[in-house]
């Protein structure tokens, strides 16, 4: 389809997350400073009393507006749930035009995006980030709430006119909460692979956590809870620990993030090799990865998993499992493995055979750096624009 108004295509952004440390919001952070960098006209709208990244001083088209009230988010200390100034919101958006509303977040600052699409008349497209009938699932245990929040995720998505899956397997997911498969469009992977790479390896990064330089690194990254499935490592890792010992080596966990899972999962490996880093980003966080041998990512709900193609990048092998988006985007036998959620035995036996073979482990880390050259940003942001256009 071509575009129907005479200025070039504008799109305006809603996001309720934009300052917290994951990769959905590096994902869109990403979005906003390559729609600036390539002079796309995008803005992005946002509401959060939390500091907002550097990166904003770089660009001009991210609007913070002061939340009207701000409170922890249940569960998640590390999270805000903020209710933004509605009335001012629908005013800036109007005044910008957009010919399409991007919505990231089915939360306040989304409804208020809807809200202001439905009153222009204009269509409204969006990326499913996060499986949140899935975290429902693993944190209730009710089929009750599991069931109302798919019928409320179905009712809100049904609304746009193109929904976009960061994976195959999220596609068909969504398909079975409602969302008719010609909405669905699978997004052109990609990261900013300029900023991971082998090359900032650095050994001595080790010393300021009180850390054994010479050990074998094992690193997970992202949000410490439940729904990434780590009580399936915490239980494992003594194990991995006293096997690898045994071959006459040493492993670390290194867990960078945080999380409610934290206090819990620190007191039970307390003793077993195992550190949590807390939140890292920019150039520390890439020179942890790259200074990590081997990447572990146990979830089960990521709809991609920016930091398993941030790890590969960063020459690691990744090991995740055969659920969510992270399968996709490693090359099981050659870049890492693919393995069963809750095959603990497997796991164990896979950790423990790519720590004692060094250069399988090399070898591997190779594959991955060359596999994630493809998955740039650049392309990812072309097919992004591409279908904004075409829905306009």
């Amino acid at each position: 389809m071509q575009e129907q108004s005479s200025h070039p295509l504008r799109v305006l952004k809603f996001t309720d997350t934009f300052a917290d440390i994951n990769g959905v919001c590096r994902f869109i952070q990403n979005i906003a400073q390559t729609a600036f960098e390539t002079n796309h006209d995008l803005t992005v709208f946002t509401s959060t009393r939390m500091p907002l990244p550097s990166m904003v001083e770089q660009v001009d088209n991210v609007r913070n507006f002061e939340p009207v009230f701000a409170t922890k988010m249940p569960g998640y200390d590390t999270l805000d749930f903020a209710v933004p100034p509605m009335l001012a919101m629908l005013r800036a958006a109007d005044e910008y035009r957009p010919d399409v509303i991007h919505i990231s977040t089915p939360g306040p600052v989304g409804m208020v995006g809807m809200l202001a699409a439905k009153l222009m008349r204009i269509p409204v497209v969006g990326v499913y980030h996060t499986d949140f009938p899935a975290y429902i699932d693993e944190l209730f245990d009710s089929k009750l709430a599991s069931a109302a929040i798919r019928l409320l995720m179905g009712t809100f998505y049904k609304q746009f006119r193109a929904v976009f899956s960061r994976s195959a397997e999220y596609a068909s997911r969504l398909e079975s909460i409602g969302i008719p498969k010609h909405k669905l469009v699978r997004l052109t992977p990609g990261f900013d692979n300029t900023k991971f790479d082998a090359t900032l390896r650095d050994p001595s990064v080790w010393d300021q956590h009180k850390i054994n330089r010479d050990s074998i690194k094992a690193v997970f990254c992202g949000r410490v809870s439940t729904e990434k499935n780590l009580p399936m490592l915490e239980a494992i890792w003594p194990t991995i620990v006293e096997r690898v010992e045994q071959a006459g080596k040493k492993i670390e966990l290194i867990i960078i993030g945080d999380g409610p899972y934290r206090t819990k999962m620190e007191k039970t490996l307390e003793g077993h090799h195992a550190h949590f880093l807390g939140f890292r980003n920019g150039v520390d966080l890439a020179t942890l990865y790259a200074s990590c041998d081997l990447f572990i990512f146990p979830s089960t709900t990521d709809t991609l998993g920016q930091v398993v193609m941030e790890s590969q990048a960063s020459g690691l092998p990744v090991i995740v499992t055969d659920q969510g988006g992270p399968k996709e985007i490693t090359n099981d036998g050659r870049t890492g493995f693919v393995l069963p959620a809750n095959a603990h035995d497997q796991w164990v036996d896979t950790i423990v055979d790519l720590t004692i073979d060094d250069p399988k482990r090399k070898t591997m880390g190779a594959a991955g750096i060359e596999a994630m050259k493809s998955y740039t940003f650049a392309e990812s942001f072309k097919h992004y624009w591409k279908i904004h256009q075409q829905v306009v």
